[in-house]
């Protein structure tokens, strides 16, 4: 499947979540080596494994907690892809 089909339909499958206030959607072109969903401190990581689609390749679930490295480590990465990244129109 071409990414812009990927895109498409990531955005009709998550159609319900971006009518919920506070939640945000944004499109980049940074290349990741994993998907992450961010609601508050916690941290949903899908990681990228070669040969296995996204829908059968682990997910981790995170979570912020004072001292731990893993959860700040995948914040900050997500920060500065936020950063650059644009709002999804309408």
């Amino acid at each position: 499947m071409k990414m812009a089909a990927k895109i498409q339909n990531a955005l009709v499958l998550h159609r319900a979540l971006r009518g919920i206030d506070g939640a945000e959607f944004r499109f980049h072109q940074t290349i990741l080596y994993n998907s992450i969903y961010r609601g508050d401190d916690h941290l949903l990581v899908n990681t990228h494994v070669y040969g296995v689609p996204a829908a059968a390749a682990p997910v981790w679930h995170l979570r912020k907690v004072a001292g731990g490295e893993i959860a700040a480590t995948y914040l900050e990465s997500f920060e500065r892809v936020w950063e650059s990244a644009v709002p999804v129109p309408g």
